[in-house]
């Protein structure tokens, strides 16, 4: 079955006056919800974007706070989930975090930052620890921000947690290194920045969309797809469209050996698919390799 989600993301430099800035944010809401976005993305720190580092402890907010409450309203109003990064308080802690609001205005999760810029932690921010996943009715979202990006543990995390799309909120573009995740670890990234050049990701390392033509860019994603390799399943692909024909779709990337199986037939789950013609999951598969070695190099009395 075909799950459709359509993502969007926000990519430019907010209004340093705080009331302008949530004015800005809701229209652009508006505009994504116009264009069929079931979930909206905004760029890391977003309403603290214009305030010095030093004086993040000064702005931090507690969640829900001001500017989420004031989100919120624009969330339930447009029946629409919206990712919010802020300078986050807890108690005495601070943290650079991104906020996950439902389409019913209601908090549903919070990640925060795991790996901090050295200037970040000299004001006093502390890192996340948890690569977090949020449930959603469309499917399963994770955060990334910034830095994070050069981090493999959230990224590995995000795919064991069970992330299919990934929002990356950040002031730098990390245009290539998404490409490379997105393509690793199989699912879709979309990037909110606060400048220029937002994307949205195909799991095989395409660039389906950027932010050149307007602030606001959305997609519609198919969730119903999965990464497999080429070795050990392409030679089932006849039996496959023997079957199913033009209701499975493959992405093929021949020099990386793999391909994206998706299904658009309503009732049809492609991990159903890969269980009938006994297809290998991607994981299956470096599992299996790392097994053989071992015996291997056991037998061989490495």
């Amino acid at each position: 079955m075909s799950r459709l989600v359509t993502v969007a993301s926000v990519s430019h430099s907010p209004s340093s006056d705080r009331e302008e800035l949530l004015k800005q944010a809701a229209h652009y809401v508006w505009r994504a919800v116009r264009q069929g976005a079931d979930i909206v993305a905004f760029p890391e720190v977003y309403p603290h974007l214009h305030t010095p580092l030093e004086q993040w402890p000064e702005v931090a907010e507690q969640v829900p706070g001001e500017t989420v409450q004031r989100m919120a309203e624009v969330a339930a109003h447009h029946h629409c989930y919206l990712v919010w990064p802020l300078v986050e308080r807890r108690g005495d802690r601070l943290y650079n975090s991104a906020v996950v609001i439902d389409r019913e205005g209601q908090v549903a999760g919070t990640y925060s930052k795991m790996y901090l810029t050295i200037g970040e932690m000299e004001a006093g921010l502390l890192p996340g620890t948890e690569p977090t996943v949020v449930e959603t009715d469309f499917g399963k979202i994770g955060m990334a921000i910034c830095f994070d990006m050069n981090w493999r543990p959230v990224w590995e995390g995000l795919k064991a947690n069970g992330a299919e799309v990934v929002f990356f909120c950040s002031m730098y573009r990390g245009s290539r290194q998404m490409q490379e995740r997105a393509f690793e670890f199989g699912y879709y990234v979309v990037s909110a920045i606060s400048g220029e050049l937002g994307q949205i990701v195909d799991m095989t390392g395409r660039v389906l969309k950027t932010s050149h033509q307007d602030v606001v860019i959305t997609q519609e994603l198919n969730l119903n797809r999965r990464m497999l390799h080429l070795d050990y399943n392409w030679e089932k692909l006849d039996a496959l469209l023997e079957k199913y024909g033009a209701d499975l779709t493959f992405d093929l990337t021949a020099p990386e050996g793999r391909f994206a199986l998706g299904s658009r037939r309503p009732g049809l789950s492609v991990e159903d698919v890969i269980d009938e013609f006994g297809l290998e999951r991607l994981e299956d598969y470096w599992a299996r390799v790392l097994k053989m070695r071992a015996e291997k190099l056991r037998e061989a009395g490495e």
